[in-house]
């Protein structure tokens, strides 16, 4: 379903070339070198490096956009969050007033801004507020498998609609993020199976839940890992009896913004497990992947550390929503901003001394 092409490694060295021309000494820049050089091998071309083309070997930020994926979740009947599933609809509302966090900090930082049904419990009428519901609510991971495979289908297909919508656009970088009461049991359950590790070392506070919860959760991940262990050997069948309405278009949505060549910036706990399942689908994927934090969810670094990338921030965030994301967009614009315009030792007239 998805033609992902890996990336071009054939002009890194002239890329790492034109960063250590800068005027600085090597690496001063840091992680933002790693960044810059990222996007560099995923944009440029061979004909940006072919002199008779006399082409501007120019990066670009296009139309930055951030989509929130919104699902409910049977699994939060099971006692695993401090709020009702009804919150999730609250949120989505919230979203479309322009209330919440991702809202405030799209505006601040210029993400274009989407919000996407998947299917919540409660659905919003707004104008605001994109349909692509895949059902009302999830079943109970530890009951049953969370949906159908038509469900899964149908997710696929409408991400990738919706991907092809933002790069008629012209968009070129995208972000999500979610909201769903339950979702952090699910992607800690997501992590448990992918990783091959006990429920303890994926589950965590979520919201900031009690010890008592956190136990329950544990427990819940467990029943769903033993009722379904023989069936969790590919990406789609962990999506079909571990996942949520958000996290299959999410999956999705990464792998359809692979295939168009889009840098895609990956969020928290609930999108890492996402990029997580969308690399399983495909490893091309992760080299389109800017993963743009660690946030306080216990297993998140552990997720990390299992996929060996290294996040831009660690702030403690654990709010979702894609605002880990969303306040990585400057660090990209500066990386972007110094391979295009910082002079190099030979344009300044300065001795180089690297």
């Amino acid at each position: 379903m998805f033609n992902i092409q890996a990336v071009n490694y054939e002009h890194s060295n002239k890329i790492q070339a034109i960063i250590d021309g800068k005027t600085k000494p090597l690496g001063a820049l840091g992680d933002l070198e790693l960044l810059a050089k990222q996007i560099a091998n995923i944009q440029l071309t061979t004909a940006a490096f072919d002199p008779s083309k006399n082409m501007a070997c120019k990066l670009k930020i296009n139309v930055p956009h951030l989509t929130v994926f919104a699902g409910d979740h049977g699994v939060a009947s099971e006692g695993v969050s401090i709020a009702p599933s009804e919150v999730t609809s609250q949120m989505v509302a919230n979203f479309a007033r322009g209330g919440a966090a991702i809202n405030v900090f799209s505006q601040q930082l210029g993400w274009q801004l989407s919000i996407v049904d998947a299917g919540i419990l409660q659905p919003i009428s707004s104008a605001a507020v994109i349909e692509q519901r895949l059902g009302n609510i999830t079943q109970a991971i530890n009951q049953q498998e969370a949906m159908t495979q038509t469900q899964v289908d149908q997710g696929f297909v409408i991400a990738k609609k919706h991907i092809a919508a933002l790069q008629k656009t012209g968009s070129n970088v995208v972000a999500f993020g979610e909201m769903g009461i339950g979702n952090t049991t699910i992607a800690s359950a997501i992590m448990a199976a992918i990783m091959a590790i006990p429920a303890s070392e994926a589950v965590g506070r979520g919201t900031g839940v009690s010890d008592e919860i956190v136990l329950k959760k544990q427990q819940v991940v467990e029943q769903a890992l033993a009722l379904h262990q023989d069936k969790l050997t590919n990406a789609e069948a962990i999506l079909r009896c571990l996942g949520g309405f958000e996290v299959v278009q999410i999956t999705a949505a990464m792998l359809a913004a692979a295939e168009n060549k889009m840098l895609i910036v990956v969020d928290g706990f609930i999108c890492t497990a996402a990029a997580m399942l969308a690399i399983k689908y495909n490893a091309k994927v992760k080299d389109y992947m800017v993963f743009a934090h660690c946030s306080g969810e216990q297993g998140h670094e552990k997720m990390l550390q299992w996929l060996q990338v290294k996040p831009l921030l660690n702030l403690g965030l654990r709010l979702g929503e894609g605002t880990g994301a969303a306040l990585a967009l400057p660090l990209i614009q500066a990386a972007v901003a110094f391979y295009n315009d910082m002079a190099s030792f030979a344009d300044a007239e300065v001795t180089d001394v690297t």
